[in-house]
Formats: C-alpha cells, sequence, structure tokens
C-alpha cells in the first residue's frame, strides 16, 4: 500500500512523455532518497521553467528572452531557415554544428485523422516571416513519419509561389548501420536521397 502523497507524485510522474507506471514509481522512490535541497531545487527548476519560459515573437523556439539568442545572433544567416516541428528538434541539429542559419518551429505537423489541420500549426506565421523577409532557402526538417511528410508536401506548395528555395532533410541509411537490416522505406529514402562522390 502506498501513501497518498507518493500515489500522488507517481500519479504525476506518469504524465510525462515516455514515462510509464514503473518508470514513474523508479523516479518517485529516487526522488525520496534524495535530499530536501536536492528535492527543493529539482521542484524550484520546474516551477522556474514555467514562470519564465516563453515563446519566441520571431521563430517559436522556446526561451526566456524574446527573441531568442539564436534569432538575435549576429554571426548567423538570416537568409537560410530550417523549419521544425517542435523545439525540441532544434537541439538535435544544433549539435551537428553545421548548420549556421535561422529556424521557424512550426508548434506541430499536420495530422488531419488528429484533427491537426494547417490552421492547427504556425504556417501562416511562417508564410508571413518568408513574405516580410529575404530568406532565399527554407529547409524541411519535419520528421520523416506520415504526419512530417504531409506538413512538408503542404509546406512546400505554400512556399513555392514565393519563388523560394525549398529543401528536405536526406533520409535513408544510419552511419554505422547495415543494408540487410534496413526496411524497404528507408532503402528506399536512401536511393532518392542519393548524391556523387
Amino acid at each position: 500500500m502506498t501513501s497518498p502523497s507518493l500515489a500522488n507524485l507517481i500519479n504525476e510522474l506518469s504524465k510525462l512523455p515516455g514515462i510509464g507506471g514503473k518508470s514513474a514509481a523508479r523516479l518517485a522512490y529516487y526522488i525520496l532518497k534524495r535530499s530536501t535541497p536536492e528535492a527543493e531545487a529539482l521542484a524550484n527548476a520546474i516551477l522556474e521553467v514555467k514562470a519564465k519560459i516563453v515563446r519566441c515573437s520571431t521563430c517559436n523556439n522556446l526561451t526566456d528572452e524574446n527573441p531568442c539568442t539564436i534569432c538575435t545572433d549576429d554571426r548567423r544567416d538570416p537568409s537560410v531557415l530550417c523549419v521544425v516541428e517542435e523545439a525540441c528538434n532544434i537541439p538535435t541539429i544544433e549539435s551537428t554544428r553545421d548548420f549556421r542559419g535561422v529556424y521557424h518551429v512550426l508548434l506541430g505537423a499536420l495530422s488531419p485523422l488528429k484533427g491537426v489541420g494547417p490552421d492547427e500549426i504556425d504556417a501562416a506565421g511562417l508564410l508571413k516571416r518568408l513574405k516580410q523577409s529575404t530568406i532565399r532557402e527554407v529547409i524541411i526538417a519535419t520528421n520523416p513519419n506520415v504526419e512530417g511528410e504531409a506538413t512538408a508536401l503542404y509546406l512546400a506548395q505554400q512556399i513555392r509561389p514565393l519563388g523560394i528555395r525549398i529543401t528536405r532533410l536526406a533520409f535513408g541509411l544510419p552511419v554505422g548501420g547495415d543494408l540487410e537490416y534496413a526496411d524497404h522505406v528507408t532503402m528506399s529514402k536512401a536511393l532518392e536521397g542519393r548524391r556523387e562522390i
């Protein structure tokens, strides 16, 4: 039998994405083993991000400065815009250290089955931004799934009349992978994205 306060903590932790009941219980017991100052530091960090983090008024990235540090960095190339579904996609691209342009976060992807249409993502904000800037290339970096592909096709149709170059991230075989383990969709995408060497 679990105490009501512990059961409440487990219940709240299990609401986090990717955290099931067992993982939530493991986390709750871990928190209980920590000192009171450590538990307070965790609670304060959660409250602080809820109080301070806002959406960048330019790109929709999560930030505690508006506009965000990426949008205000004069070392970045403002003529190359990478479109992502969520702010959590930006650190992955940034970790490569290869992209020096700017971003636009759509706040989701098209999913007609879930009732998510163009008005539920920030496609309008993206188009407005493109019309008011000197962006020469839009890199569509939506996820390689049905929703991401639908979103990429929709955005390409909307952007094409503006005369801006539109590119899509290449998909295919992971580095270090074996061909025998690749599924047919991955192999098809790898063949489509091939380039000269």
